[in-house]
C-alpha cells in the first residue's frame, strides 16, 4: 500500500460519469417512464377481444372448429379486463387461466397480431 492509498479514506471516487450509475445496496434505475404492465396487458386485450369480434362478424376461417376455444379465451379474457380495470395486479391465477387460453386458441389468434402482445404482457406479469 502506498502513502496516498493509506491516507484516502475508504470508499467510491468517481470521476466522470455519462450515462446512469448507481452505488450502494438495493439501487433501481429507470430509464424513461416506468412500465405498466397491467395496463399494457388490459390494452392488448381490449384489441384481441375486438380482433376476435371481427374475425367472428367475418365467419373466420376454421369458425366451427375453433369457436369453443375462442370463446373460452374470450371469456378469460373479459374477466381479465375487469380484474385489469380494478386497483393492484391481477392475480397469477387469473394469468395462468389467461396464458392457457391464449395457447388453446393458438390455431385461430396465430394471425392476430394482438395475440402476441397479450402472451408478451402476461409472461412479463408472470416474471418470464
Amino acid at each position: 500500500m502506498t502513502e496516498n492509498q493509506a491516507a484516502r479514506p475508504a470508499g467510491v471516487n468517481i470521476g466522470t460519469v455519462h450515462g446512469v450509475a448507481v452505488v450502494g445496496d438495493h439501487n433501481t434505475v429507470t430509464y424513461g417512464t416506468p412500465v405498466n404492465r397491467g395496463e399494457e396487458l388490459r390494452l392488448s386485450v381490449r384489441q384481441l377481444r375486438e380482433e376476435i369480434a371481427e374475425w367472428r362478424r367475418s365467419g373466420g376461417e376454421g369458425a366451427d372448429a375453433g369457436l369453443g376455444v375462442v370463446r373460452r379465451l374470450d371469456d378469460e379474457m373479459a374477466d381479465a379486463e375487469d380484474e385489469l380495470a380494478s386497483p393492484g395486479a391481477p392475480s397469477p391465477a387469473r394469468l395462468v387461466r389467461l396464458r392457457q387460453a391464449l395457447a388453446d386458441a393458438g390455431a385461430v389468434t396465430a394471425t392476430m397480431a394482438s395475440a402476441a402482445a397479450v402472451g408478451q404482457a402476461v409472461g412479463a406479469l408472470l416474471g418470464g
